[in-house]
Protein backbone atom coordinates (compact mmCIF):
# COMPACT_ATOMS: atom_id res chain seq x y z
CA UNK A 1 0.00 0.00 0.00
CA UNK A 2 1.75 3.62 -1.22
CA UNK A 3 0.25 6.53 0.55
CA UNK A 4 0.39 10.07 -1.45
CA UNK A 5 -0.07 12.69 0.08
CA UNK A 6 -0.41 16.87 -1.04
CA UNK A 7 0.36 19.84 0.44
CA UNK A 8 0.56 23.54 -0.76
CA UNK A 9 -2.49 24.35 -2.27
CA UNK A 10 -4.53 27.18 -1.96
CA UNK A 11 -5.75 30.92 -3.11
CA UNK A 12 -3.88 32.58 -5.00
CA UNK A 13 -4.19 35.86 -7.58
CA UNK A 14 -3.65 35.87 -11.22
CA UNK A 15 0.44 36.34 -11.33
CA UNK A 16 1.50 34.58 -8.48
CA UNK A 17 2.71 31.66 -7.07
CA UNK A 18 2.48 28.84 -5.17
CA UNK A 19 4.36 25.60 -4.25
CA UNK A 20 3.23 22.03 -4.05
CA UNK A 21 4.48 19.23 -2.40
CA UNK A 22 3.90 15.23 -2.27
CA UNK A 23 5.03 12.81 0.47
CA UNK A 24 5.02 9.46 -0.04
CA UNK A 25 5.06 6.20 2.17
CA UNK A 26 4.02 2.65 2.54
CA UNK A 27 6.11 -0.15 0.67
CA UNK A 28 7.89 1.22 -2.30
CA UNK A 29 9.50 -0.92 -4.91
CA UNK A 30 11.22 1.01 -7.80
CA UNK A 31 9.84 4.27 -8.76
CA UNK A 32 10.02 4.83 -12.32
CA UNK A 33 7.30 7.89 -12.97
CA UNK A 34 6.76 10.77 -10.11
CA UNK A 35 4.39 13.83 -11.18
CA UNK A 36 1.27 16.19 -10.99
CA UNK A 37 -2.10 15.95 -12.56
CA UNK A 38 -4.58 18.48 -12.64
CA UNK A 39 -8.71 17.82 -12.65
CA UNK A 40 -11.21 20.10 -13.63
CA UNK A 41 -15.06 19.53 -12.67
CA UNK A 42 -16.43 17.76 -15.81
CA UNK A 43 -13.53 17.56 -17.46
CA UNK A 44 -10.99 14.49 -17.86
CA UNK A 45 -7.83 14.76 -15.58
CA UNK A 46 -4.82 16.29 -17.23
CA UNK A 47 -1.00 15.76 -17.18
CA UNK A 48 0.95 19.07 -16.03
CA UNK A 49 4.17 17.62 -15.26
CA UNK A 50 5.89 14.14 -14.89
CA UNK A 51 9.84 13.61 -13.37
CA UNK A 52 11.10 10.16 -14.43
CA UNK A 53 13.76 8.00 -12.56
CA UNK A 54 16.77 8.89 -15.43
CA UNK A 55 16.13 12.91 -14.51
CA UNK A 56 13.48 13.58 -17.91
CA UNK A 57 10.72 16.06 -16.89
CA UNK A 58 7.63 16.37 -19.35
CA UNK A 59 5.32 19.17 -19.23
CA UNK A 60 2.00 20.01 -20.25
CA UNK A 61 2.35 22.94 -23.03
CA UNK A 62 0.18 24.94 -20.95
CA UNK A 63 2.52 25.04 -18.33
CA UNK A 64 6.14 25.06 -20.44
CA UNK A 65 7.90 27.87 -18.58
CA UNK A 66 6.00 28.45 -15.50
CA UNK A 67 5.97 25.66 -13.55
CA UNK A 68 9.10 23.64 -12.54
CA UNK A 69 8.70 19.75 -11.01
CA UNK A 70 11.40 18.70 -8.90
CA UNK A 71 12.15 15.18 -7.39
CA UNK A 72 13.94 13.87 -4.67
CA UNK A 73 14.66 10.14 -5.37
CA UNK A 74 16.31 9.72 -2.25
CA UNK A 75 13.41 10.73 -0.29
CA UNK A 76 10.46 9.62 -3.08
CA UNK A 77 9.00 12.90 -2.93
CA UNK A 78 8.48 15.50 -5.63
CA UNK A 79 7.15 18.92 -5.83
CA UNK A 80 6.07 21.22 -8.37
CA UNK A 81 6.92 25.11 -8.06
CA UNK A 82 3.75 26.99 -9.95
CA UNK A 83 4.70 30.76 -10.97
CA UNK A 84 2.51 33.15 -13.05
CA UNK A 85 -0.42 31.79 -12.06
CA UNK A 86 -3.69 31.72 -14.39
CA UNK A 87 -7.36 31.67 -13.79
CA UNK A 88 -7.02 28.55 -15.91
CA UNK A 89 -4.62 26.92 -13.89
CA UNK A 90 -7.43 26.68 -11.12
CA UNK A 91 -8.42 22.78 -10.74
CA UNK A 92 -7.56 20.13 -8.34
CA UNK A 93 -3.90 18.95 -8.16
CA UNK A 94 -3.16 15.29 -8.08
CA UNK A 95 0.19 13.84 -7.03
CA UNK A 96 1.03 10.41 -8.83
CA UNK A 97 3.31 7.98 -8.72
CA UNK A 98 3.95 4.64 -11.04
CA UNK A 99 6.45 2.02 -9.21
CA UNK A 100 7.35 -1.30 -10.97
CA UNK A 101 7.08 -4.65 -8.85
CA UNK A 102 8.60 -6.93 -11.90
CA UNK A 103 6.77 -8.10 -13.43
CA UNK A 104 3.58 -5.64 -12.39
CA UNK A 105 3.64 -2.06 -12.81
CA UNK A 106 1.39 -0.35 -10.73
CA UNK A 107 0.14 3.28 -10.80
CA UNK A 108 -1.26 5.44 -7.13
CA UNK A 109 -2.86 8.78 -6.84
CA UNK A 110 -2.99 11.37 -3.90
CA UNK A 111 -6.44 12.72 -3.07
CA UNK A 112 -5.70 16.02 -4.25
CA UNK A 113 -5.15 19.24 -3.45
CA UNK A 114 -7.18 22.40 -4.73
CA UNK A 115 -5.32 25.11 -6.23
CA UNK A 116 -7.61 28.41 -7.21
CA UNK A 117 -6.53 31.31 -9.35
CA UNK A 118 -8.42 34.52 -8.88
CA UNK A 119 -9.00 37.01 -11.85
Amino acid sequence: QVQLVESGGGLVQTGGSLKLSCTSSGTIFRITVMGWYRQVPGKQRELVATAESGGTTNYADSVKGRFTISRDNAKNTVSLQMNSLRPEDTAVYYCYLRQVRWPDTREHWGKGTLVTVSS
